[in-house]
């Protein structure tokens, strides 16, 4: 089932040179729920899985022989980039071999962030701008693979009760009462989502935190602008980015917070909660060859 939110539709194309293809598995590995497989000793694509190709860039970015196109949702192989080392010479150049180099990191290795690091990005975090002072944004950090994994299991066991009120039958009584692009996404994206999360966890898989060894929940109250949770957890992100760890903001386990009153309760979240949202970092497996261009759908610029 393809994603049509926004300005794009559809599924993007891939193209594979199998004289450059070494069947080293990083694009399976990177692309988790993609259509990316190999089967019969051959890189396969399946653009009938989950999503289809969304086009986020990833097995283009971490191939290591650049052995992958992708066209298609605003991505296109002139947008795939080198990374250019001589323009951190300045503190903007730092800046945007940083950003560039940021992609999201769903594989990490078997190893536990530091307590001083995860210190770090709290500090940085707490210097974002976020509404008006004092700021009522909250953290839940959960570090070391165990706090993780018992954070991982807590929610799985919310997500049938979330899904029962989260059917076809339900969502369709919800669309008079709900915006169009909030029907798409739960008709496209979470109930597909959780389908697939109860799937691979049965499997022994995790697609919720993706075993992470590190995560952050940023969330907030009636009190907070909605951006600020968001804010502070790019602060956050760029900071561990920085100090050499993978991430990946996740969207889909905020919501579990807001419609479990048992989950509420038992991690003392504001009853009145702003969903926020969650950061996962670790030491990466595999590091990005080459940085993807992206555009914003739209820009204006107005001058006297």
């Amino acid at each position: 089932m393809a994603l049509n939110f926004g300005r794009e539709k559809g599924t993007a194309e891939i193209s594979i040179d199998r004289n450059l293809c070494t069947l080293c598995g990083i694009c399976v590995e990177v692309c988790k729920g993609g259509p990316l497989v190999i089967e019969n000793e051959q890189l396969t694509v399946r653009l009938d899985g989950l999503f289809g190709c969304i086009a986020c860039g990833g097995c283009v970015a971490f191939c290591p022989t650049g052995a992958i196109q992708v066209s298609g949702r605003d991505l296109f192989p002139q947008d795939i980039l080198s990374f250019d080392d001589k323009s951190a010479d300045s503190p903007y150049g730092s800046l945007q071999q940083l950003l560039l180099s940021r992609r999201s990191s769903r594989s990490f290795l078997d190893r536990d962030v530091e307590p001083g690091i995860v210190q770090k990005i709290l500090d940085s975090a707490s210097t974002s701008p976020m509404g008006l002072p004092p700021s009522n944004v909250g953290v839940l950090v959960f570090s070391g693979q165990k706090a993780v994994h018992a954070l991982q299991q807590d929610l799985v066991k919310e997500l049938p009760k979330m899904m029962l009120f989260l059917t076809p039958f339900t969502i369709a009584l919800m669309r008079p009462f709900i915006s169009k692009d909030q029907f798409e996404m739960y008709r496209g994206f979470v109930i597909p989502s959780a389908r697939a999360f109860l799937e691979k966890d049965a499997e022994g898989e995790d697609w919720i935190l993706y075993n992470a060894p590190l995560a952050f929940y940023f969330f907030g109250d009636e009190n907070c602008d909605t951006g600020d949770p968001i804010v502070a957890a790019s602060c956050a992100m760029f900071a561990a980015e920085s100090l050499g760890l993978g991430t990946c903001m996740l969207g889909f386990a905020p919501y579990l917070f807001q419609y479990s009153p048992k989950l509420r309760k038992k991690y003392a979240l504001p009853a009145r909660l702003l969903p926020g949202i969650m950061l996962i970092c670790g030491y990466r497996r595999y590091h990005p060859q080459r940085a993807i261009r992206r555009r914003f759908g739209r820009v204006e610029i107005f001058r006297e």
